[in-house]
């Protein structure tokens, strides 16, 4: 444990804990990207974000001119962009890309929406469904179900990210069972189709367990999305997170496999 003066010293000097993981995060992206590592992804790559135009989301925002260079970036390299279950499924090529967000941020609507538009892309959210029911039990800045039913009515795949995006890693069986099953019901009650997805809450190795994924099919979803390719639990299919520190030396390295065994600290 960290001595209290220690601690106080740290808050002093504005060293807290959220500085400390995005400074901490800054550097590995970059080191990993300077390192050149290329592993191969003969089935795709599968990208996640959460925010575009977000500032409060932190590192997790990536900013709309940004996210539309990255597009841009990634076509011009001789990527295409199809649905995130191509690539889950084993049906993607090695130059195949899927966009996917978590949450539900408003600035996936503001944002993104109209930049994927603009380029016919393709793309996933995942919601978080008891903050759509209960807004007050959730971060402020999330869209509310009538915008996720309007997505959902112009192609974009909605899937579950819990009902209390918890951390399932510390659920026991019955709690996790619960999370999974009501939102995939809460989902299909107000979009007329439950999901077949689910993204893993952080979408860490140690934030998912054997009894969440039985949990998982017992509930009826086909696909659970995590993080890391070599780090992934078992059963689950990687996705590579973008962070705001991705400029176009680490947008680059990531589609050349850099952070396969990279998970977020935090």
């Amino acid at each position: 444990m960290i001595p209290a003066p220690v601690r106080s010293l740290a808050r002093t000097v504005g060293l807290t804990r959220p500085r400390v993981a995005a400074a901490r995060m800054a550097c590995e992206r970059t080191t990993l990207a300077l390192a050149r590592i290329r592993r191969p992804a003969p089935g795709g790559r599968i990208l996640c974000y959460h925010s575009v135009g977000q500032p409060e989301c932190g590192v997790n925002d990536v900013t709309p001119a940004r996210f539309r260079h990255q597009l841009e970036r990634a076509l011009s390299l001789g990527y295409r962009f199809v649905p995130a279950a191509t690539i889950a499924d084993g049906r993607g090529g090695a130059r195949d890309l899927a966009i996917t967000f978590d949450d539900g941020w408003h600035s996936v609507l503001s944002g993104a929406a109209p930049i994927l538009s603009d380029y016919g892309i393709p793309w996933t959210l995942f919601i978080v469904s008891g903050w759509l029911d209960r807004p007050e039990s959730g971060p402020p800045g999330i869209l509310g179900w009538r915008a996720i039913e309007a997505l959902a009515a112009n192609g974009v795949e909605i899937g579950s990210h819990s009902v209390t995006h918890p951390d399932f890693g510390r659920l026991g069986a019955a709690e996790a069972a619960e999370e999974l099953e009501e939102s995939r019901r809460a989902i299909g009650a107000r979009l007329g189709v439950r999901p077949d997805s689910f993204a893993i809450p952080l979408g860490q190795s140690a934030n998912w367990t054997q009894a969440a994924a039985h949990a998982a099919r017992e509930a009826g979803y086909r696909i659970v999305y995590a993080q890391a390719v070599e780090t992934r639990p078992a059963g689950t299919v990687a996705r590579n997170f973008v962070t705001q520190f991705d400029n176009d030396l680490v947008f680059g390295a990531l589609l050349r496999g850099a952070y396969d065994a990279w998970e977020e600290w935090v």
